[in-house]
């Protein structure tokens, strides 16, 4: 399943996710960090999505209570529960 999700209060302004059989097939961003949200994408990749929140998700950025991280496992979250 392919799914796109528009994060809030962070530098990116969209999250493209690709989740099959319980796994991220892939995860790419548009705007923010480019070299650090391309490494998140090739970590997460084929790792199973319950780990990939669990491991991230409250992840901060700077003085905001979030970060694309974060954002990216409410987008999972988002996507498992369609």
């Amino acid at each position: 399943m392919e799914f796109s999700y528009v994060p809030e209060g962070v530098c990116s302004k969209q999250i493209n996710l690709k989740v099959e059989n319980n796994k991220v097939e892939s995860v790419s961003f548009v705007g923010g960090c480019d070299g650090n949200l391309k490494a998140i994408g090739k970590l997460v990749k084929g790792m199973d999505v319950d780990k990939v929140i669990s491991l991230l998700e409250g992840n901060t950025c700077g003085k905001r209570n979030t970060s694309c991280a974060d954002q990216m496992c409410i987008a999972l979250k988002k996507a498992i529960s369609m």
